[in-house]
């Protein structure tokens, strides 16, 4: 397992001075001890943090109500799987037995708490400005997607209005595909716009996720008036 660390250290783009941090923030009580709970707690509060500050500091117009609905939004369990999935995280979680069995490697709760472990791990061996470059590197997609005209509204109710804004008939969702064990589901959905004859889809842990990554993918794809 250390000898496959640097890998995950590339992914992060941070090199830890001592790898037994992060291979505690990959590691699940179900293997042994240390294990990651602690370091979860310590990088979840890092993250929102780091997230609250590059909010307030790129929207000095949005009032406090806002800037709360877009952190959560960007600290909720789906956002932090997608983030894990993108590092691959799965591939370098210690897991017992039982759970490597039925696929805990792909969960999105233990993916996205081993990720907070992470953080937190790297703020113990680099400090807060190690962390704060790690979060900030790894969100800047996200952050630079943010439309701050529609903060609170997911895409399903964006996708909504703005067919309805140009009388356009409202888009269909429909279930293409459940893969995995019931504890470990991904979902595919398609979202079909029938008057601009669009389609596209969307992958989640469950369906309204899924639902939402479709509406997502349509909204940019409806030309601009």
């Amino acid at each position: 397992m250390q000898a496959q660390l640097h890998l995950l250290e590339r992914a992060l783009g941070y090199r830890f001075n001592s790898r037994a941090l992060l291979q505690q923030a990959v590691t699940h009580r179900s293997y042994g001890v240390p294990h990651y709970e602690r370091l979860e707690f310590l990088g979840d509060s890092m993250l929102n943090c780091v997230v609250a500050a590059q909010l307030f500091s790129r929207f000095p117009a949005l009032r406090e109500g806002d800037l709360s609905r877009l952190r959560a939004n960007l600290v909720r369990q789906d956002t932090l799987h997608r983030v894990a999935d993108g590092l691959k995280l799965g591939d370098y979680l210690m897991l017992g037995e039982g759970e490597l069995k039925s696929g805990g490697f792909r969960r999105p709760s233990i993916l996205a708490d081993a990720f907070e472990a992470t953080l937190g791990a790297i703020f113990l061996d680099g400090g807060f400005a190690s962390v704060e470059d790690v979060i900030v590197r790894l969100y800047t997609e996200l952050f630079e997607s943010i439309d701050p005209r529609n903060t609170g509204k997911d895409p399903k109710t964006l996708l909504q209005e703005l067919l309805q804004g140009r009388h356009m008939s409202l888009p269909v969702y429909a279930l293409l595909a459940t893969q995995g064990e019931a504890h470990a589901q991904k979902f595919e959905v398609e979202c079909s716009l029938p008057d601009l004859k669009l389609r596209t889809t969307g992958i989640g842990s469950s369906r309204r996720a899924a639902e939402q990554e479709a509406a997502q993918a349509a909204i940019a794809l409806i030309p601009k008036k």
